[in-house]
């Protein structure tokens, strides 16, 4: 597990609020407190486009499944549906009463889904004209803090401390109560199982089907920050951000950590795991950092 620093970026956007990753990664996307989003090749540090159409902080946003379209979640109450090639805004939704925290599409990018602050969960027709969310879950008793949207299920964690998941086809909901407030919420990539953040300062791994605590890794520092964790090396590895400017890995299985990544001397909060290669990004404060293999064990990858 080899990770060294590659590249760190300048966003000059504020503070940047989340980082991600398009489809392939082929770029990404940083959202910042100044009310914009923009669209870097993470692999040069070169800004492509500045998307700027908010009134207020940016909080997450997610590139389509085609790449050609984001959308994006504000403070504002909004959701924007942007065309990445013009840098222009094509609808603007607004429904929810209180800001947007996170924001994901579904498999083919036709539906947009969006938690709030306003304790609720919105499905967006985004093909259509219709500016009112298709479908509205009012069952969380507190903020919405992160999505995970498969082809038939939204998986919503909230600060009421549980994980509800929305079966679209059968129309059901099935409840999960950890009672610590989750902070993040994550699926392995075989949908096992989900990672979730909280604000005890310990991260849990849970069978998706039974509910059940199959794991707890702890030793990185949240304090009163929202730190997000991810899986790497094809679901063997756990990493998290850390408010003493680091970020943690530990071993899936075993529970134990197995490295520590020294950041910088900021918050590190926000990450995001290449979707098919090494490569890491994280956030702190104004900064967007590229973590991954040395170029050399790269090179050999690909011969």
């Amino acid at each position: 597990m080899d990770l060294v620093a590659k590249r760190s970026i300048n966003c000059e956007q504020g503070a940047v609020r989340a980082v991600r990753y398009n489809v392939d990664g082929s770029y990404c996307l940083s959202c910042g407190s100044d009310k914009k989003i923009k669209l870097w090749n993470p692999r040069t540090g070169l800004l492509l486009k500045t998307y700027g159409g908010h009134a207020d902080e940016v909080m997450d946003a997610a590139g389509s499944c085609e790449s050609s379209y984001i959308v994006s979640a504000s403070l504002d109450k909004s959701v924007i549906y942007w065309d990445v090639s013009t840098g222009l805004p094509v609808r603007r939704l607004r429904g929810h009463a209180g800001g947007v925290t996170c924001i994901r599409f579904n498999e083919e990018s036709s539906i947009a889904v969006s938690g709030s602050k306003d304790n609720t969960v919105a499905c967006w027709d985004i093909r259509t004209r219709k500016l009112d969310a298709v479908q509205t879950m009012r069952e969380a008793k507190d903020c919405i803090t992160a999505l995970v949207v498969s082809e038939h299920k939204i998986i919503s964690s909230s600060l009421d401390g549980s994980i509800r998941q929305y079966d679209i086809r059968a129309g059901e909901l099935v409840c999960d109560t950890i009672g610590v407030p989750i902070t993040y919420l994550v699926q392995t990539r075989d949908g096992q199982c989900l990672l979730a953040a909280c604000s005890d300062g310990t991260i849990r791994l849970i069978d998706n089907d039974s509910g059940e605590l199959l794991a707890e890794y702890k030793g990185h520092r949240v304090d009163d920050y929202t730190i997000e964790c991810g899986i790497i090396a094809a679901d063997t590895k756990i990493i998290s951000g850390s408010a003493e400017g680091a970020a943690i890995v530990w071993d899936l299985l075993e529970g134990k950590e197995v490295r520590r990544l020294r950041i910088g001397s900021e918050v590190v909060h926000s990450l995001a795991p290449h979707p098919t290669g090494n490569d890491i990004l994280f956030a702190r404060k104004r900064h967007l950092e590229v973590w991954g293999k040395p170029e050399e064990d790269e090179e050999e990858l690909i011969e």
